[in-house]
């Protein structure tokens, strides 16, 4: 199995929400997005987040961090936790949007803790095979 900063980050990232959210959690995230390597969107004011996608099952885990959640851009000394919903699905949206799948729409949300929430999303094209060669952006590793 292949070990690496992205994975790492990925098991911190997945251990963290099984100490706050319970063993399901925890668990269903290390089976469906360990060994993604993240890739980075940004929105608004150069606000990035890091994106897991899961394209076979066409699912998208979109993490944050505590600084930008305290202090992030674009919040005007506002309660994060009332923008946290429109920041996450907007991030989700351009990121498939920079992915060449514009037309796939959003379909569901499941929010995990305040840094981790997943987005499933429908397309018109079918899903790829294994493999297959597909736009991506930069990740942080």
């Amino acid at each position: 199995m292949r070990t690496g900063p992205g994975r790492l980050a990925l098991v911190a990232v997945a251990g963290a929400i099984g100490a706050a959210a319970g063993c399901t959690e925890f668990s269903y995230i290390s089976k469906t997005y360990v060994g993604l390597v993240p890739q980075v969107v940004t929105i608004g004011c150069n606000d990035p987040y890091e994106v897991y996608d899961q394209r076979q099952q066409r699912k998208v885990l979109i993490v944050s961090n505590n600084l930008r959640e305290i202090a992030g851009c674009g919040l005007e000394g506002k309660d994060p936790a009332l923008t946290r919903r429109r920041r996450f699905s907007e991030a989700a949206a351009t990121y498939l949007r920079e992915t060449a799948r514009e037309t796939c729409t959003i379909v569901g949300e499941t929010v995990f803790t305040d840094l981790q929430t997943e987005f499933v999303y429908s397309c018109a094209e079918p899903i790829e095979k294994p493999g297959t060669k597909v736009p991506r952006l930069p990740g942080r590793y």
